[in-house]
């Protein structure tokens, strides 16, 4: 009972029933903790899965146990660094290292895992695939546990969220399915899915509809039946508006001045939507007329081993999902029938990264698909080799 009592000692409020029975088998895996078990905390939005894990932090070092912080991505990575008070990093800079310092060759090889008696707690692990790279290399998952397990008395706990979007051309997310991690790697699960929306989120009009939807996803898989239309309850709330096509350039103003850029989201459902947005914004909002400037924000559409190495900062990467924000713009010219640019990029969610100088694909802005279609990517290396068609290596 004493780790129990610990957490709920380090809980910030009086914890739910829920939270109390997710305390309890807490306390068993974390007696237990060994490699072959793991702990799979799953949770609807609002019902405080990032509270439980800040208390668990808290209590690891009274158990003479050390907490190590992962996620997917470099933003995941300072949510839950905000939130916990503890540096968290992502999963490929912690697991990964190239295989030569002074090699070009994009060869990345598992780092030895140095940590003893140390739980690795992995946040918004829905997004971590269990797809192979390539044919030649594991999956992301599979990586991370044989990292883990790797190490002298080091375990697992997954956290995250079944509604959210699953790894891209998967169904569900592997890391928060307790049958898969059981059957396929011989793990002794321990579960627990936290449903009751703490007292403290019923006010938000943004958990009242998620939970709202999420309980109808629930009710139509339960009856087979199809999926029905999202309707959102924006009245009698402070954090949901109804916006109007007719008052959308006002309200995206009212974001920027109050939030920033850099806070205020649009979601669109395709790439040409996004596209159209961007154009519309950047023209009447922004009054911006060139197409990249300094001030604009981008995204990473695919990892990047080059760049960081090039600008002599290690062995890391640039992950796809990355933001940066732009801070010059040089150099623009047409090349190989496609038009760069050298850029200079602050990456606002990865604090180790100083701004880098690299080279960019304009032509990448305007494209319907998140990067250059197949064909162009094909005729782009094919232009390139035979820049460097005399050279018999081609390593």
């Amino acid at each position: 009972m004493f780790i129990k009592n610990l957490l709920i000692q380090q809980f910030p409020w009086q914890a739910t029933e829920q939270q109390l029975e997710a305390f309890e088998l807490l306390q068993e895996f974390l007696l237990a903790f060994d490699k072959q078990s793991c702990f799979v905390l799953k949770g609807y939005a609002g019902t405080g899965k990032t509270t439980l894990i800040s208390a668990l932090v808290k209590v690891l070092p009274a158990l003479r146990k050390k907490a190590v912080l992962l996620a997917p991505t470099g933003r995941a990575a300072k949510v839950i660094t905000y939130y916990s008070g503890r540096k968290a990093l992502t999963i490929h800079k912690k697991i990964y290292r190239k295989k030569s310092a002074v090699s070009f060759q994009l060869d990345f090889t598992l780092a030895e895992n140095l940590h003893e008696d140390t739980l690795f707690i992995i946040d918004e692990a829905s997004m971590i695939s269990n797809a192979p790279v390539n044919a030649f290399s594991a999956s992301l998952l599979d990586d991370l546990i044989r990292y883990v397990q790797s190490g002298k008395n080091c375990t697992l706990l997954f956290v995250g969220d079944t509604a959210q979007l699953p790894p891209v051309g998967l169904l569900d997310s592997p890391a928060l399915n307790p049958s898969y991690l059981e059957s396929e790697f011989h793990l002794c699960v321990y579960p627990f899915e936290l449903t009751t929306v703490v007292r403290q989120s019923k006010d938000s009009g943004i958990l009242y509809n998620a939970t709202k939807i999420r309980e109808e996803i629930t009710s139509a898989e339960e009856d087979q039946d199809d999926f029905p239309f999202p309707k959102f309850i924006t009245k009698g709330f402070k954090d949901l508006y109804r916006m109007t096509g007719e008052r959308l350039i006002e309200g995206i103003n009212y974001a920027y001045d109050k939030y920033g850029l850099e806070n205020t989201m649009i979601i669109c459902r395709s790439n040409r939507s996004a596209n159209l947005y961007n154009q519309n914004i950047r023209n009447r909002i922004l009054f911006r007329d060139e197409e990249l400037t300094g001030g604009d924000y981008i995204m990473v559409v695919k990892n990047n081993y080059f760049w960081l190495q090039e600008n002599n900062m290690g062995d890391g990467f640039i992950a796809n999902g990355d933001m940066a924000k732009v801070r010059k713009v040089s150099n623009i010219h047409d090349q190989h029938g496609f038009r760069f640019a050298d850029v200079t990029l602050e990456f606002v969610d990865i604090d180790e990264i100083e701004p880098i100088t690299c080279r960019v694909i304009l032509d990448s802005l305007y494209t319907d698909g998140p990067n250059l279609p197949y064909e162009s990517q094909k005729a782009l290396y094919e232009e390139i080799a035979l820049d460097y068609a005399d050279i018999m290596d081609k390593k």
